[in-house]
């Protein structure tokens, strides 16, 4: 009898272990799916994680958003409404600390870094700032992009699928070229 609720135990837990892998794999396919593109224009940076290796760490031009609200929190949660500019790009259209029942943008949510009194900026930490390539690539592609960020006339940025406060980073563009071709092509390794 005990062995046979051992087994039960096992099969439920084999059976969790691949559902809830299963589960995140289609939400975000979901996102990329049936989500909204965003373009969002980044400024550079590059370390590496130990355990997901390399990555492009990404920080965006609408990572500030002025208000005069300055009882914002480190860490604090926020919901970042968007909509696009005349040129295509995302912008923050508003924040809030709650979810706005009647607010028909899109949102993502982020959290909050800091407040700067002086400036009255809130600094945003998006959850899609890490863009993971191929290990051999990825400091290249770092050097790519902060090359390009040097050079005014080149153009940078995120595509990011957003639905329902969900996000995920799809490519990272550099003058109209996704980060892996542009690598290949800049003659980089």
């Amino acid at each position: 009898m005990k062995t046979i609720h051992i087994f039960i135990l096992f099969i439920v837990v084999a059976i969790a272990q691949i559902f809830v892998p299963i589960n995140m794999i289609f939400g975000k396919e979901d996102i990329l799916a049936k989500g909204q593109l965003y373009k969002f224009k980044t400024r550079p940076i590059d370390p590496a994680d130990p355990f997901r290796g390399r990555y492009i760490a990404l920080d965006f031009e609408v990572g500030l958003y002025v208000t005069k609200d300055s009882t914002w929190q480190r860490g604090e949660d926020l919901y970042i409404y968007l909509e696009t500019d005349s040129l295509g790009y995302a912008k923050v259209s508003k924040i809030s600390r709650v979810l706005l029942p009647n607010e028909k943008k899109n949102f993502v949510n982020a959290k909050a870094r800091w407040y700067n009194k002086q400036s009255k900026e809130l600094n945003i930490q998006y959850p899609f700032n890490r863009y993971y390539m191929e290990e051999t690539k990825a400091y290249d592609a770092e050097v790519a992009v902060r090359n390009a960020h040097q050079d005014s006339l080149i153009d940078t940025y995120a595509l990011v699928y957003v639905k329902v406060g969900e996000a995920v980073l799809d490519d990272v563009i550099v003058n109209n070229i996704s980060i892996k071709d542009y690598v290949k092509k800049m003659g980089v390794k």
